[in-house]
């Protein structure tokens, strides 16, 4: 816009040629736009920028010695209206002037204030000189309107002197033997250390060694054990086998005794008792045919044997329960058994009817008596039927049946007479 003027933010403007109401021969505006006519006023910009100087003076200490100083100012000229007014007097028109003129004002305070001291207090109290030479300035930088940011002591040196090294040189003695007792303390540490972690490898290692051999013998043993253990199992195995074998042998030497008992002595037992009874029965019917002998025509004793047949029988089969005969051929040998016995009977009929009643009738009464009922007679109790062995050959010697049974002995039943008159049976 025409007439209208802006100053950038680090600048002040500053317009002359109209009355100004403050103290300043000009007017000063900072952040803002201002109205100017072109040809009544006349505008100038004065930089508030931060700037800096550098200061690198010869100063000598009370001490005599000549000490290179450099340092460093950063400044600016003040915010306010009076240090704006008074920069823009001095260095409107030079304001590169600003740099050279505050390094000459900071180049003499430094060379005044280190004139006071010593190299030592230099040296340790560094930040001291700073503040000291900052103080002093003050009142001068203000008259000029300008502001010290800040102040810093570069470096401090005495050239070809050495007096700064020698300075030094007992504390980098002291530092030196401190370090070099330091080290060789390390370096004896070191070699402790090294010698200790040497003892302990060669302590680990034998160690190690020691614990190999061991795992060595081990696993051999174990290897061996192992090579060991099929043989032994296979002669356990084989000794299992042995001892089940004697088992076998025994139980099939056991059932053969049992098949030899079932087959020949039960057999041998039962066929004995049999014949026992079979000529208990006949002396009886030789009793009775000699009573009935001694009757009258051997009515009497006919009909004394025909009413006493069943206790006769009875008796007969009493004796054979009593004496524990196996039946080897089931109801067969049975039915030959009760058929033999009454073929029995009919011989002694026969008997009585022969010898026309001149039997003793004493023996009659005996044979009757021995009809009556027995106590059962003291057997040995049969042993367990065993299944017999497949073509056994009885000890007897006698042929076999099929099954492996002996032949039982038949009763051959005695010839059949007509009964005589008179003595028909009930």
């Amino acid at each position: 816009m025409f007439g209208w003027h802006v100053p950038s933010p680090n600048q002040a403007m500053l317009i002359s040629g109209s009355r100004n109401r403050g103290d300043a021969p000009f007017r000063i505006v900072v952040g803002h736009g201002a109205f100017a006519l072109p040809v009544r006023n006349q505008i100038r910009f004065l930089t508030l920028a931060m700037q800096e100087a550098e200061v690198a003076e010869p100063c000598v200490t009370q001490q005599g010695i000549t000490l290179q100083v450099r340092a460093v100012i950063a400044f600016k000229v003040g915010d306010d209206n009076d240090s704006i007014a008074n920069a823009g007097r001095r260095f409107l028109d030079d304001q590169d002037a600003m740099t050279e003129l505050v390094g000459r004002i900071f180049a003499g305070h430094l060379r005044s204030i280190v004139g006071s001291m010593t190299v030592e207090d230099i040296i340790r109290e560094r930040q001291k000189l700073a503040s000291e030479v900052l103080d002093a300035s003050k009142p001068e930088m203000a008259k000029l309107g300008l502001v010290v940011d800040a102040f810093q002591i570069e470096s401090i040196d005495d050239g070809q002197a050495g007096y700064i090294k020698a300075l030094s040189q007992p504390h980098i003695a002291a530092v030196n033997q401190a370090a070099q007792i330091a080290q060789a303390q390390a370096d004896q540490a070191a070699s402790k250390v090294r010698q200790e972690s040497d003892r302990n490898q060669a302590q680990y290692q034998q160690e190690t060694s020691v614990a190999k051999a061991q795992y060595q013998a081990e696993i051999d043993q174990a290897q061996q054990t192992a090579a060991q253990a099929g043989p032994l199992a296979q002669a356990k195995a084989m000794q299992d086998v042995l001892a089940e074998q004697a088992k076998v042998a025994q139980s099939q030497a056991e059932l053969r005794r049992q098949q030899l008992v079932a087959e020949v002595v039960r057999p041998a037992e039962a066929e004995a008792e049999k014949v026992r009874t079979l000529a208990r029965a006949q002396a009886d019917a030789t009793r009775l045919q000699a009573e009935a002998t001694a009757t009258s025509g051997g009515v009497v004793l006919e009909r004394m044997l025909v009413e006493n047949m069943p206790q006769i029988i009875s008796a007969a089969a009493g004796e054979l329960r009593q004496a524990n005969v196996t039946v080897l051929n089931g109801a067969e040998g049975l039915g030959q058994l009760v058929a033999g016995l009454a073929s029995q009977v009919n011989s002694i009929l026969d008997v009585v009817r022969s010898t026309n009643g001149k039997a003793d009738t004493g023996a009659v009464g005996a044979l009757l008596g021995a009809s009556q009922p027995r106590p059962p007679a003291t057997q040995p109790a049969p042993a367990a039927q065993a299944p017999p062995a497949a073509q056994a050959a009885p000890a007897t010697g006698q042929p076999q049946q099929p099954g492996g049974q002996p032949p039982q002995p038949a009763i051959s039943p005695g010839p059949t007479r007509p009964a005589a008159p008179g003595t028909g049976r009930k």
